[in-house]
């Protein structure tokens, strides 16, 4: 792996410029946690400007994107952008492979166990869903690690191949009732989730969002040996913008074929989250690490 080019890090090595990302993303959480974002969508507020600020702070019924349905999506691909910077600093101390796959598997597991608690939390009882973004970033998180130091090639090979074979599975399931790929609680997604009651029938949520998603975590660490490279700033910067633009364009251009659906993570939902995922980037990356 390239040794790690001048960046904008803090005393403590940090990148400065993923901080800031991952910090804003935070902060939306949090406004979300104290209900700020409900109060904008008021019913005394309908109709007003502020209401349709609102409306784009909570994810879509279904079919559709939304600025709230890139949260989890940011997440997932910050995770991916972080991991070879942290592979990097193991290694330059000292630490085997084998000690990094041991650590990155407790990780996974213990973030799979919060996963869980957090749905026991919500509903009093012992419930094992795997929907939130602690339980399946367990998944997504292992899958991009085992994978990081393969070739640029083979990594969007993996994360293409996730897609497509989840593309195929939804649209040739054919158990009765189930067999409607693009229907809410009338697809492959939420059969799975009936198989361990693990189902979100309410919300339309689905467990196996986990294999298509991992896409965004791959993508993260692709991102992140760009900004680790020995290219200049400006290299850097194109880069992901183009890459960002291509996944923007292509996601919404699959929209017609395969619909865009947060929900049970679409292959053109993933393609168009990722490229809004690498164009904030590149705007955090503008922002703090060319301005300095």
């Amino acid at each position: 792996m390239n040794q790690i080019s001048k960046l904008s890090l803090s005393p403590e090595g940090r990148l400065l410029s993923l901080d800031f990302f991952r910090g804003f993303t935070m902060f939306l959480l949090i406004g979300e946690f104290t209900g700020l974002f409900s109060n904008l969508m008021d019913p005394a507020l309908e109709g007003s400007f502020i209401y349709q600020i609102g409306i784009q702070f909570h994810h879509h019924a279904w079919n559709g994107l939304r600025f709230w349905d890139l949260i989890q999506p940011f997440f997932m691909f910050i995770v991916g952008v972080a991991l070879p910077f942290s592979f990097e600093k193991r290694t330059s101390r000292g630490d085997s492979y084998n000690q990094l796959l041991r650590h990155a598997i407790q990780r996974a597991l213990l973030l799979l166990l919060l996963g869980w608690a957090l749905y026991c939390i919500a509903a009093g009882k012992i419930v094992f869903r795997f929907q939130n973004v602690l339980a399946q970033l367990s998944v997504t998180y292992i899958i991009a690690f085992l994978i990081m130091r393969k070739s640029v090639s083979f990594q969007l090979i993996i994360s293409f191949a996730l897609l497509l074979v989840t593309e195929l599975i939804y649209r040739t399931f054919s158990i009765e009732g189930f067999n409607h790929p693009f229907v809410p609680n009338e697809n492959f997604g939420t059969w799975f989730d009936l198989l361990y009651n693990g189902a979100d029938l309410n919300g339309h949520w689905v467990s196996f969002n986990a294999i298509p998603t991992t896409a965004h975590t791959i993508w993260g660490v692709l991102a992140g040996r760009v900004l680790m490279s020995k290219k200049n700033s400006s290299q850097k910067l194109k880069i992901l913008i183009i890459a960002g633009l291509i996944g923007v364009i292509a996601g919404y251009a699959l929209d017609p074929i395969t619909p865009i659906i947060k929900r049970i993570s679409t292959s053109s939902f993933v393609i168009v989250s990722g490229g809004w995922s690498i164009l904030v980037l590149a705007f955090s990356y503008w922002l703090i690490d060319m301005k300095k």
